[in-house]
């Protein structure tokens, strides 16, 4: 028993002391920062002076602030239509560069050029080409761009979150590009000498092989949305306008905190954001079964 056990032991110990800097560095700068923003929840500070007790008083003004809920809609609002936007958008751009070629390389390299920019350069970008007396409105031929897209309560919300999937979609189509080349093209071959065609092929074999890239990728595009802050920021001028038509949960959190000047508030929202993060995510690792890791190439 101790020549089988001790040689376990040790590789323990081994991937422990090797996985130490990343749970070293993880402690600093994600669970003390976490840890800090939770007691400032529950005391009054303005960031500059002294920090006092303030119990669950600015939790409950958090919960039963109409504003806070209207945030929280928003943010929902923007997770969703992101994923139904993005996620068609990146899977096909995903099917269109998974054939080896150079021009599909090339668009490739294109592609991805936007993932290369900070989010303000972007945010300054779209807020040029959208203006509506200098920007592509002013363009013959597209003068039904003209309108003041940003400018508008119905509109603003829907311009940034083309903005939004902008940015990210390259991403997410590389994710599913990487995903594509690795089904066996034994299966392609098998389901075409079957007489499928390329839509069946499609659903029966690509979807279904792609079940935990879906997955990744939804995870990761539905909990980033939660931190969507600094685009949003440039889109709208700092204000989350018009009105509160752009302001959602990290936003709100930001004019709260750095512009109302109540440090407590902001934190009882940012661990809202966190406690919303993580219960998302845990569920959509839960309802997909991602957790279970089940081979999607059985019998190959």
């Amino acid at each position: 028993m101790t020549i089988t056990t001790t040689p376990t032991r040790r590789r323990g110990g081994s991937g422990l002391l090797m996985a130490a800097p990343a749970l070293l560095l993880f402690g600093l700068f994600g669970l003390v920062p976490l840890v800090g923003v939770a007691a400032l929840s529950v005391a009054r500070w303005d960031g500059l002076g002294s920090i006092t007790w303030a119990g669950v008083t600015n939790w409950t003004s958090v919960l039963t602030d109409s504003a806070t809920w209207q945030s929280l809609w928003l943010t929902v609002k923007v997770m969703l239509v992101s994923w139904l936007v993005q996620t068609p958008i990146a899977l096909a751009l995903g099917l269109f560069q998974a054939p080896r070629g150079r021009l599909r390389a090339l668009f490739a390299v294109l592609f991805f050029l936007p993932l290369l920019l900070s989010a303000v350069a972007i945010g300054l970008t779209w807020q040029a080409l959208l203006d509506p007396s200098f920007g592509i409105g002013s363009t013959p031929g597209l003068h039904w761009l003209a309108k003041p897209l940003l400018g508008s309560p119905e509109l603003a919300l829907y311009t940034v979150i083309f903005a939004i999937a902008w940015q990210f979609v390259p991403f997410h189509a590389l994710l599913y590009q990487a995903g594509i080349r690795q089904i066996p093209t034994a299966l392609y071959e098998a389901a075409a000498l079957d007489g499928a065609g390329p839509v069946t092929r499609f659903l029966h074999i690509t979807l279904p092989q792609l079940k935990y890239t879906l997955v990744t990728s939804s995870t990761l595009m539905l909990v980033g949305s939660l931190t969507y802050f600094d685009l949003i920021f440039v889109l709208s001028g700092g204000t989350g306008g018009p009105g509160t038509a752009t302001r959602v949960l990290p936003l709100s959190m930001y004019i709260t905190g750095f512009q109302a000047h109540d440090m407590g508030r902001a934190s009882a929202v940012a661990t809202l954001l966190v406690v919303f993060g993580l219960g998302l995510s845990l569920l959509t690792t839960r309802l997909s079964g991602f957790t279970r890791m089940d081979s999607q190439q059985e019998g190959m």
